[in-house]
């Protein structure tokens, strides 16, 4: 039987290790979906772009960094959204760790959020590096 035990707290610390992770992501989006968190950061002046989602979409370059304000309104899998800022949606892409620390976001929540416009032949979606609370 002790040639088991070591088997068994393994099993015990990945366990509780997948509890916990699990937790961690129930602290960012809770709006409406369709299928780790940061800090919340530098919150000064800063150099890029505030734009609306229609300004992006219609003038908006390849690897463009620009900040967008307005809310997160679906989650639609994975790490995509979709966000809407009264001007247009935008699907963006979210990692986990870039939710705010102990922040509830959901669907009525303003968020800005700073990143980069990847636009492709058959896409465009805002890669978000940070999201802010205003």
């Amino acid at each position: 039987m002790t040639n088991h035990l070591p088997r068994h707290i393994t099993l015990c610390a990945l366990l509780a290790a997948a509890l916990t992770a699990g937790g961690a992501h129930a602290q960012g989006y809770t709006g409406p979906s369709t299928g780790a968190a940061a800090p919340q950061g530098y919150a000064g002046p800063s150099a890029i772009p505030a734009m609306s989602v229609k300004e992006l979409l219609d003038k908006g370059r390849d690897d463009q960094h620009a900040t967008l304000r307005g809310r997160i309104v679906s989650h639609d899998g994975g790490k995509k959204y979709t966000f809407d800022d009264g001007t247009g949606r935008i699907r963006v892409e979210i990692k986990p760790k870039h939710f705010p620390a102990g922040r509830a976001i959901d669907d009525k929540t303003v968020v800005e959020l700073t990143g980069e416009l990847d636009k492709g032949f058959n896409k465009v979606e805002f890669e978000v590096d940070q999201i802010r609370i205003p």
